[in-house]
């Protein structure tokens, strides 16, 4: 079917629909509300989940790792699907720690990075075996201590904050100041140290940027990653066994995005795997994707309570808004705000379009879905459909705000 506005045809083209209704997990949207029971509601689908990672498999090389980054949809559903279907998991707070391990994946997949990292999360990711990603020389400490008490040797390996970042990222991670990771020359102190404290090393993690639509600065910065990797390799107190990359993997979201090309990435990490094992035949390569992996997968669900002209102007207010789903709102690392792609999704093409405004409940200018966007007429009781909404959704945004009733989510 032809999509109704510029946004969405390479959005809506993975999904199915029927009668003029999205289906969702293989079924119409309307009867999966009544399902669910309530609106607002976010809903994964496993169809497109399964989907993307038969992409990356079928086109990354076979040596190539993939983890899945919790922080990007940290549902429990989500998380013990995906175990069963990547090689590891990757947490940034306890919390995630306790999802990670729920799941069933093998503790030697987990690992645990993020900077502040308490005394009892250290505690409990020792206990439990992950591999912790180490973000400072305080850290590195606290670990070696916290390690002794428990007569563990823990597992480690360490944050590099490069001296180069991952060009036309959205979010920049790596490069000059940062608080994330060792500066790159601070690393081989860290790495003596570390032999010191007689802690088991596993390697390296550098996570460059996020949502980066672009193939060719991917690339650039891989390359640059593990030339840098293997040099501050023959400085480690032992092999590595791995070197994970980071991700950096876009999806489009706004009209003029392109999809990711994954071909040019496939074959230069293809390229570097002999130099990779000819150097540290031990050290896997490791993707960790999050919004890469369940971004396109989902949706947030709003239900139509009124329809209101103002001046001329229709504005389709709705049960739900940027407490559920900030980044939508623009309020989440958006300079300009945009649009994310909105459909009615019981009257996808419809009869009658129109321009109008998608808002919340909330008493805030701040609270839109969508401004002046054109849909198909809506009225009370249609529900609106936020795509791309799988990644940063419900967990990244202010749930308790004006105490509203919080979103449920489904996996189906």
């Amino acid at each position: 079917m032809k999509s109704p506005h510029s946004a969405l045809p390479s959005i809506l083209a993975r999904f199915v629909v029927r009668d003029d209704c999205l289906q969702i997990g293989g079924l119409p949207l309307s009867q999966l509300a009544v399902r669910v029971g309530q609106t607002p509601f976010y809903a994964y689908d496993r169809r497109l989940l399964d989907q993307r990672i038969a992409e990356l498999r079928g086109c990354l090389p076979v040596a190539v790792k993939l983890h899945y980054a919790v922080k990007a949809n940290p549902m429990p559903a989500v998380v013990d699907y995906l175990a069963e279907r990547v090689d590891g998991l990757d947490v940034a707070s306890q919390g995630e720690l306790r999802i990670a391990l729920d799941s069933g994946m093998a503790v030697e997949r987990i690992s645990f990075a993020g900077p502040a990292k308490r005394p009892w999360e250290l505690q409990a990711a020792i206990a439990a075996g992950v591999l912790l990603h180490v973000e400072s020389s305080h850290e590195l400490e606290t670990i070696g201590r916290l390690a002794e008490a428990q007569g563990i040797r823990a597992r480690v390996a360490v944050r590099v904050n490069p001296d180069f970042e991952l060009k036309t990222s959205g979010m920049r991670m790596g490069g000059g100041p940062k608080p994330f990771g060792m500066d790159a020359e601070q690393v081989p102190a860290m790495l003596r140290r570390i032999a010191v404290l007689d802690l088991d090393f596993q390697g390296f993690h550098v996570f460059a940027g996020s949502q980066n639509l672009k193939a060719e600065a991917i690339v650039e910065a891989h390359a640059k990653t593990l030339e840098l990797l293997l040099n501050l390799a023959e400085q480690a107190p032992a092999p590595s066994r791995h070197f994970n990359i980071g991700g950096g993997f876009g999806i489009p979201y706004f009209p003029g995005d392109q999809p990711l090309d994954l071909e040019p990435i496939a074959a230069h990490l293809n390229a570097w795997l002999p130099r990779v094992r000819a150097r540290q035949p031990q050290a896997e390569l490791i993707l960790e994707l999050g919004r890469y992996l369940v971004g396109e997968a989902g949706i947030y669900v709003v239900e139509v309570v009124d329809r209101k002209v103002s001046r001329g102007h229709v504005f389709l207010i709705t049960n739900g808004g940027m407490h559920h789903h900030l980044a939508a709102s623009g309020n989440f690392g958006q300079v300009i705000r945009k649009n994310y792609p909105l459909l009615v999704g019981n009257r996808v093409s419809g009869g009658d379009r129109e321009v109008v405004s998608v808002v919340g409940p909330l008493c805030t200018p701040l609270d839109v879905l969508g401004d002046r966007v054109e849909l198909a007429r809506a009225d009370i009781g249609d529900l609106i459909v936020v795509l791309q909404s799988g990644a940063y959704g419900m967990s990244a945004s202010p749930g308790r705000f004006l105490s509203h009733p919080p979103a449920l989510e489904v996996l189906v």
